[in-house]
């Protein structure tokens, strides 16, 4: 496996980590109505939204690789 798939994999798998984290963080906000889980939930949201970014930008700046 070479360097960048490696990394592609890694990257989408971070991003796979955050959507699981936003759909935890949603349950424990529905389950307990605490603003801290609807906090973390939007951050981890963003968190996977720039990691989708980073990830369009890598495989268009590395596709000659």
């Amino acid at each position: 496996m070479s360097l960048r798939a490696f990394h592609l994999v890694f990257i989408a798998l971070s991003v796979i980590l955050a959507a699981f984290s936003v759909a935890w963080a949603g349950a424990q906000f529905a389950a307990t109505h605490r603003p801290m889980f609807l906090i973390v939930a939007a951050t981890f949201l963003l968190t996977a939204a720039l990691l989708g970014v980073y990830m369009a930008a890598f495989v268009r700046k590395t596709r000659h690789l």
